[in-house]
This record gives C-alpha cells, sequence and structure tokens, in this order.
C-alpha cells in the first residue's frame, strides 16, 4: 500500500548534484519506469529549440518512454549539431547501463543557453543517478530540476478507474521566461493509468491549454519547454483508448493537476510581488478576449504599475487600445475584483478609485474589463514587474 502521496506504481526516481551548478545543489534527474510506459509530450513552439526538444519530439512519435533525464543549469540549446550529438551519446549510455532501448529514453535541460554541455560531469554522476533510484525519490527530482524557483513545485491526486485507484502525480520547473506556447518550464507527470499514447496525448493537450497556456509572467518563450505526461498502466484497469466516461474522469484530474502546477509557477515568478488574474468578457471572440488579456498582461507599464499599487486604470486602457481587436472605448468597464474604476470609458470617480487602489495592494486580485462587443471570454494568470525580477535576470549567467 502507497503511503506516500508522490508514489506511484511502477515509478522511479532520484535526483544529485553531479557539478553542473556551481552552488553545488542537485541538477541531474532521472524518472524511470520499471516496463515501457505510454507517453505524450508537448515542446516549445520558439523557432530555436533545444537539442533534448529536437530529439525528444523525434522518439516520442512511437508513443513509448522508460527514463527521463534532466539536467539543470545547462539548456543545451544554441549548441549545433554536437549539442545533439552529446546528448544523445548521454541518452545512449543511461539506456545500456540500464537494460533499456535508447529509444525509450526522452531528456530534458534547462539553465544557460549558448553553453556547451557538461558531458563528462554528467557521465561522471550516471552511475550514482541510478543507484539512488527509488519510489521514495520524488522530491530529489524536483530539487534537480529547479533554477531560479524559490520553491518545489508538485501536485498529486487520485481517481477511480473501472474500479481501481489510479494515481496522477505532477512536477514543474519555472519562475521566469513564462508565456503560453507553451510557458517557459519543465513539467513531468506520472500515472499508473492503462491509457493508449495517442489518447493520452489528447488529454495532455487539453490539460495543457487550460493551464500552462493561460499563464505568463513576463511575455518570453524559452527553447527548452516540455511536458512530458508517462503512464505505465500499473494500476491493473483495462486499456482507456477513447474519450468514454473513466477517460473523462483521468482527463478531469489531469486538468486539475496542470492547473495547480500552473499556479504555482505564477505564484513563484521571478521578483514577483502579485498575483493577479486577467479576465476579459463581452468580446467579439474568444481571439479577441485572448488579445486582449495578453495585452494588458504583458505591458510593462501595466505591470510596474502593479507592482507600483497604482491604479492607473488609464494604462490598461491604453493597452488595450492597441491589442489590434475591434472595441468602442466608450464601452469599456474596469473593475479590480468587484470595485468598479472605469465605466464606460471614463473613471468613476475619486472615492471608488480610492478604494480600487485598496485592492491593488493586496497580494492576489482580479483585474476585469467588460468590452460589451460580445458573448466571448478568456483568463489568464499574471503578475506584477518588479526591480527583483530586473536584477535576477540582469546576473543570470554570473
Amino acid at each position: 500500500m502507497i503511503s506516500n502521496p508522490f508514489e506511484v506504481s511502477g515509478f522511479l526516481f532520484s535526483g544529485i548534484s553531479s557539478g553542473i551548478k556551481k552552488d553545488g545543489k542537485k541538477d541531474l534527474g532521472l524518472i524511470y519506469s520499471e516496463i515501457p510506459a505510454q507517453v505524450a509530450g508537448l515542446f516549445t513552439t520558439n523557432r530555436v529549440k533545444a537539442a533534448p526538444v529536437l530529439i525528444d519530439m523525434e522518439r516520442i512519435k512511437e508513443g513509448l518512454c522508460q527514463a527521463v533525464l534532466i539536467n539543470s543549469g545547462n539548456a543545451n540549446a544554441c549548441t549545433g549539431t554536437q549539442g545533439v550529438k552529446e546528448a544523445e551519446r548521454i541518452a545512449s549510455l543511461l539506456a545500456q547501463r540500464m537494460g533499456i532501448e535508447d529509444r525509450y529514453v526522452l531528456l530534458s535541460s534547462t539553465g544557460v543557453i549558448g553553453v556547451p554541455l557538461p558531458v563528462k560531469k554528467i557521465e561522471q554522476g550516471l552511475p550514482e543517478l541510478i543507484k539512488k533510484l527509488s519510489p521514495e525519490g520524488w522530491m530529489n527530482v524536483v530539487e534537480s530540476i529547479m533554477t531560479t524557483d524559490t520553491h518545489p513545485k508538485m501536485k498529486w491526486a487520485t481517481c477511480r478507474i473501472k474500479g481501481k485507484q489510479v494515481r496522477l502525480c505532477g512536477m514543474v520547473k519555472g519562475a521566469g521566461m513564462i508565456r503560453p506556447n507553451l510557458a517557459t518550464m519543465l513539467s513531468f507527470l506520472v500515472t499508473d493509468a492503462h491509457i493508449k499514447a495517442t489518447l493520452l496525448q489528447e488529454m495532455l493537450r487539453e490539460a495543457t491549454e487550460a493551464s500552462y497556456n493561460r499563464i505568463t509572467i513576463d511575455g518570453e518563450t524559452s527553447t527548452n519547454d516540455t511536458v512530458l505526461l508517462l503512464a505505465n498502466g500499473k494500476a491493473g484497469h483495462p486499456l482507456l483508448n477513447r474519450m468514454d466516461r473513466e477517460a473523462k474522469t483521468f482527463r478531469q484530474m489531469l486538468i486539475e493537476v496542470c492547473r495547480g502546477l500552473a499556479e504555482s509557477i505564477v505564484r513563484d515568478g521571478e521578483g514577483a510581488t502579485k498575483y493577479i488574474e486577467i479576465m476579459i468578457r463581452g468580446a467579439r471572440s474568444r481571439m479577441d478576449a485572448q488579445k486582449a488579456a495578453y495585452a494588458i498582461a504583458h505591458s510593462p507599464l501595466v505591470k510596474t504599475a502593479f507592482f507600483g499599487e497604482d491604479a492607473n486604470w488609464g494604462r490598461i486602457l491604453c493597452a488595450l487600445g492597441h491589442c489590434d481587436i475591434p472595441l468602442n472605448p466608450a464601452r469599456i468597464d474596469l473593475f479590480f475584483d468587484k470595485t468598479p474604476i472605469v465605466k464606460n470609458g471614463m473613471g468613476v470617480g475619486r472615492r471608488l478609485e480610492a478604494r480600487a487602489a485598496q485592492v491593488i495592494k493586496k497580494r492576489a486580485f482580479r483585474v476585469t474589463v467588460d468590452l460589451h462587443q460580445g458573448k466571448s471570454s478568456f483568463s489568464l494568470l499574471t503578475t506584477d514587474l518588479s526591480l527583483d525580477y530586473v536584477k535576477i535576470n540582469a546576473s543570470y549567467r554570473s
């Protein structure tokens, strides 16, 4: 019987320090399934893709994975064909040591771009990494994938499928360079559910759209974004290969776990002091609502106003005005939480503005914009832009 909520039948985990990071913290992690698992994955939409992303995008087409090797401290991005060869070499060495096929090894990296992968350090760390594999090693992997994260980010859930208890555990790293498509992060999810890879991919895409693709911190999209979902079937229920009632039950659990992980990224945004939901309603289309939401969330002027706790609603209307959607400024309403601050495109007066100013002094609040153009809506999560964000990213490589 499993007592640790982050244990999943048939999966082993480990994480060590191999010397990639200067501070000696864990930087090499391994997720291993005792049998080849069905796998789904989504990757960065940035045209500049890291070596591990290029490798994984090909290998995942087969729909099976048995090991995921992750390193932090080095992105292995913009390293040319040599970066790909070195990643493949490490994957092959891991496969040989574990007695599995090369094609069942997926890779993931995060860290500084443009620096050659420290192959020798990783190779020397593999024996210890394999030796320390255990059902209880989850937290070691979580720690090994962190970069500017201030705390571990993980979530678990269970459901019942055809009378069997199914467990799902997920981890994520990310605090900066966060934007949809896919959001800049690494996320790994494992489950003992028995689900065909094609259906698993469909579920992961839907869950990502409802979670990781609804967050932004700084509008940047990285070279390494990766989400992997492994399902090894150890729960013992019959194979799910279509979107029936049981599959929908698992899909809903997956969405909830991914949403929780996505929210944790925003709450840990680099230098963030505010956790903000941007809600657009009354748009002509979902795409218009999405454009409006990101125009607000990506505006440095809006984000710095939130950091300064200045209820400067003019900056929000200005951001809306250049987001290339049909709108009538004279019909826009704006609220901070439930407090109105703009009605029909104009300020509502000092009394309500003072009340709205108190809202944005809170750690978390909602900005709602009603365009009164239609019936579509869209919401996302974002942060303010602080002095600490600048400091963190000004010295990232040092």
